[in-house]
């Protein structure tokens, strides 16, 4: 059996960093070590750069991004497409849309995905907002870019269901996402097929 760590401090450390996406016990307490070995290098900026963050970084209350500044850069950007929303699920989706530059509109994040399992339900994600931001004169097209999941697909479905009373164009995206797939996982030349194959929904 290993010893665990002494001291409530590295044991909060190692406890905080396990809940970390990817990160598990072990792979936490390596990291601890890392970042206690290399206390100047890592460990004070990275506590200064999470205090930072906490403090300075908000979502945007048009499209969910996060940002420093609210509206967000791209809700702000001139040259952008009025007329195309692009919705995804989680920020990070958002990140791989623009990593991939296959997608020049704006876009909307909602937060997750409905699931009954986890007992989301639409008011807890940011629906309302989308549909408000569908029925401006301007928008023509919505772009659902949903991850390829059950209940990704079933979060698509009640869009579009809600969506129907709106004068705008409903499309998904196609080949190149795999059932199953996120988009955060996929690399910039998938997304970027999926975007300019996207078809009627």
């Amino acid at each position: 059996m290993s010893a665990s760590p002494a001291g409530s401090e590295i044991e909060r450390l190692i406890g905080l960093l396990a809940k970390l996406p990817g990160l598990g016990p072990r792979s936490a307490r390596r990291a601890a070590l890392a970042l206690v070995k290399k206390r100047e290098q890592l460990l004070l900026p990275l506590s200064d750069a999470l205090a930072q963050a906490g403090d300075k970084i908000k979502p945007c209350s048009n499209c969910g991004n996060i940002d420093v500044n609210d509206p967000c850069h791209i809700c702000s950007a001139p040259g952008r497409d009025n007329t195309v929303i692009c919705v995804v699920q989680e920020v990070g989706d958002l990140w791989a849309m623009e990593r991939a530059a296959a997608f020049r509109g704006r876009y909307h994040v909602l937060g997750g995905c409905l699931s009954a399992l986890d007992g989301i339900r639409p008011e807890d994600l940011n629906i309302a907002n989308l549909i408000d931001r569908a029925g401006a004169t301007e928008v023509s097209e919505v772009i659902l870019a949903m991850n390829a999941t059950v209940d990704g697909q079933t979060t698509a479905h009640y869009i579009t269901d809600h969506l129907q009373s709106s004068n705008v164009k409903i499309s998904r995206l196609a080949h190149g996402v795999p059932v199953g797939g996120e988009l955060d996982y996929l690399d910039d030349g998938t997304i970027s097929a999926a975007m300019h194959s996207r078809r009627p929904f």
